[in-house]
């Protein structure tokens, strides 16, 4: 299996949509939003088998110090397969040297944030205003 992971590479509405779908995102509940909220990030990488798109993630930066990673998804059929890892070394390597990179996790993922080197922001507590309900 050949999976290739880029930065910045064309998505469209259907497949992107598909995607969030897939992994029950409420975001996909409003498509054209979510392709223009993921055109607009400061950058997103792609994970693609036979052009097919199986993982997305992107980011939102002043382009200098900080950087914040609000979405990972990958296909649940190719969950356990190190793809999060790929997009979110891609994103390393795009950010390295920046002083903050910040990133809200789901319980469940906590430990993928944690092997990648991701740790619990001092005493912060996450807030939000949030309008989806599968949190």
């Amino acid at each position: 299996m050949d999976i290739i992971i880029s930065i910045n590479d064309k998505i469209n509405q259907e497949e992107t949509v598909a995607l969030y779908k897939a992994n029950k995102w409420s975001a996909a509940e409003q498509p054209s939003l979510l392709l223009k909220a993921i055109n607009n990030s400061h950058s997103y990488v792609t994970a693609r088998v036979n052009n097919k798109l199986i993982g997305l993630g992107n980011s939102i930066s002043d382009g200098y110090l900080v950087v914040y990673f609000p979405h990972l998804l990958v296909d649940p059929e190719f969950h356990g397969k190190g793809i999060g890892r790929m997009i979110m070394n891609k994103f390393q390597e795009h950010y390295a040297g920046f002083h903050m990179q910040i990133l809200t996790s789901d319980a469940n993922s906590v430990p993928f944030y944690n092997k990648l080197g991701f740790e619990k922001a001092g005493n912060t507590e996450p807030k939000w205003i949030y309008k989806g309900n599968e949190h």
